[in-house]
């Protein structure tokens, strides 16, 4: 996995709403801080603090997990590219 650093473009994934009023979406988000590994994390785990863009507004998230796999909400991933 390719390392975040501090101005890339990411995706976000957005965790919908309980009752699924609203879907889970990715959303463009900045990286803020590409952290390191922490003592409590796996080996391939890589976190980045983000800001997030979304049509509403932004929001700041720490610590977030990349997901290239599952896209699961709270998560971050590379934006794919068009082929």
């Amino acid at each position: 996995m390719t390392a975040p650093s501090v101005g890339r473009v990411v995706h976000y994934v957005s965790y919908g709403t309980p009752g699924g009023e609203y879907t889970s979406q990715c959303r463009a988000a900045i990286v803020t801080d590409a952290e390191p590994l922490g003592a409590d994390a796996e080996p391939d785990q890589v976190f980045a603090s983000l800001c997030v863009l979304n049509p509403t507004g932004m929001f700041f998230n720490t610590h977030v997990l990349q997901d290239e796999d599952g896209h699961v909400g709270g998560t971050w991933h590379w934006p794919e590219r068009d082929e």
